[in-house]
């Protein structure tokens, strides 16, 4: 039974059990039954907003460049103590438009990036996944994608108000049982994707395992894409009122990504019609 089909299970007025209670006997993740958004101060969730929008654009604005945009041009007086915690908090990580020449440890990657200068010709070939800040007009989330790279089809995702490896365990899972498994996995070097749970996962499943150089701007740009395109389109012009509220409003642009979207890079058709039609074919 998939983890969808079991949080159908839960019954919010159980007379016996608890939604805590349920949610451990079924072995699902109660923060995505509750969909309760996760709150920070009022000035906190203004500079939220404010970040996510300008990172958006700017991926590769780090703490400091950030706090002189929000110091400078936006009137506020923050200092790098909390735009840095607030980074953390958003997941967001800065990107590079350059290679970074200095030297790491070895121990920094995890597993090699597999993609580079690699064809992909066919659906199910290369799987990208990211998690990501989503705001709303009180609150925030946090939301799972899983992306065909061949069809850019958003295979799986989820919406939680935690960030935990369980869940990007349960989505990974589901979009698997939904789709097939890819041949490559590809990831950022995130905790929830370097855990022994979830690298215990990809390997129980015979995929191999892809992760992005730390700061590599190109490496997970499919998801990015996506993200972008997301917020620009749905989440900013109309912000989510409530958990319930974003689940709907994300699962009808996902809809209406797959299925109507057209996209240039390939070939001006939605995801789903690259996506079925070529997996048809092979």
């Amino acid at each position: 039974m998939s983890t969808t089909e079991r949080r159908q299970l839960v019954v919010a007025s159980h007379p016996g059990l608890s939604l805590i209670k349920q949610c451990e006997l079924l072995d699902i993740n109660r923060s995505t039954i509750y969909y309760k958004p996760r709150g920070e101060s009022t000035l906190n969730e203004q500079l939220m907003k404010a970040i996510d929008r300008y990172f958006l654009l700017h991926p590769y604005y780090g703490v400091e460049r950030m706090v002189d945009y929000l110091n400078k041009d936006l009137g506020y007086r923050v200092n790098e103590k909390r735009v840095r915690r607030l980074y953390k908090l958003m997941n967001l990580k800065t990107i590079y438009p350059k290679p970074i020449l200095t030297t790491r440890d070895a121990t920094t990657y995890k597993y090699p990036y597999l993609l580079r200068n690699l064809k992909i010709t066919e659906p199910n070939q290369v799987w990208q996944t990211d998690i990501t800040y989503i705001p709303m007009f009180r609150g925030f989330m946090y939301m799972a994608a899983i992306i065909d790279v061949y069809s850019r089809k958003i295979l799986g995702w989820s919406i939680s108000n935690t960030m935990t490896t369980k869940w990007c365990v349960e989505l990974l899972e589901d979009t698997i049982k939904a789709h097939g498994k890819p041949l490559i996995h590809n990831s950022d070097q995130g905790s929830q994707y370097t855990s022994e749970l979830y690298i215990g996962t990809l390997q129980k499943h015979e995929i191999q395992i892809s992760m992005d150089g730390k700061g590599r701007a190109l490496d997970n740009v499919y998801i990015e894409r996506f993200w972008r395109s997301l917020k620009q389109e749905k989440i900013y012009l109309n912000p989510p009122n409530g958990g319930v509220d974003l689940f709907k409003k994300v699962k009808e642009y996902v809809h209406f990504y797959n299925t109507e979207r057209r996209h240039t890079e390939i070939g001006s058709v939605p995801p789903d019609e690259l996506f079925f039609n070529q997996k048809m074919v092979g």
